[in-house]
């Protein structure tokens, strides 16, 4: 059994005119919000083991709370930001065999459209979310569509 957290960046920033969307920092809900939802994920007893983050500056800064929180690195992906669920998933059948609790850190729609293929529930995850889901399998590599089950959805 592993489990997979598909967990949406926090909040953004979209007052800096000029920037590009891949640069945009967290805003001040953003930065509030993804250490708090570390915290509980740590208060669940979620034994977070491997964490995977878009490049984009607003996911790899809520990837860094997490990462802080679990004592672990992590893994810049640059094919999670603006991936499609197809794409999530095949990033996440390629996670190490020694991961038994891992967390991809990206965007919507594909965090939640992944979800939805991963489970067969669909969920519509609001900034800095992170969807639970249980994977009856025994490498990451044997993940495919239908093979997980929702758990819960933490929120902030």
């Amino acid at each position: 059994m592993k489990t997979l957290l598909l967990a949406r960046h926090a909040k953004s920033d979209w007052g800096f005119s000029g920037l590009a969307d891949h640069d945009r920092p967290l805003n001040a809900r953003g930065r509030r919000d993804a250490p708090a939802m570390a915290r509980r994920l740590v208060d669940d007893d979620i034994a977070l083991d491997h964490i995977v983050s878009s490049t984009a500056t607003r996911a790899r800064s809520t990837a860094d709370e997490y990462a802080a929180a679990f004592g672990i690195a992590v893994l810049d992906e640059a094919l999670l930001y603006a991936a499609s669920a197809r794409s999530i998933l095949a990033i996440a059948a390629a996670l190490p065999e020694q991961s038994d609790v891992a967390m991809l850190v990206g965007h919507n729609p594909g965090m939640s459209d992944a979800v939805a293929e991963l489970t067969g529930e669909y969920a519509q995850l609001p900034t800095c979310a992170v969807a639970e889901c249980a994977v009856d399998i025994g490498s990451w590599d044997e993940l495919v569509d239908g093979t997980g089950r929702l758990l819960r959805i933490h929120t902030p």
